[in-house]
């Protein structure tokens, strides 16, 4: 089984905008905007139907990163680590 370092808050990550170069603000995983109630789901059910593919098989998960003076987002694939 293996897990997120970021949604566990076990790490950070600070990514730079490509535009303006401040720091982008994470904003959570990507499958949790789906719906109301896609945070409430079974995470690796989620990756199956969220459009990246193989991010199930290479433990990934998919976080939104924006930029608040560019309005810019981006989608990171963070690795996941076994615990």
């Amino acid at each position: 089984m293996s897990m997120c370092p970021l949604c566990n808050g076990i790490s950070v990550i600070e990514e730079s905008c490509e535009v303006c170069h401040s720091v982008m603000s994470d904003k959570g995983r990507l499958m949790d905007y789906f719906d109301d109630y896609s945070a409430y789901l079974d995470i690796e059910g989620m990756k199956l139907f969220d459009g990246i593919k193989n991010d199930a098989q290479n433990q990934q998960c998919p976080h939104i990163f924006y930029c608040s003076k560019c309005h810019i987002e981006k989608t990171l694939l963070i690795q996941e680590e076994a615990h």
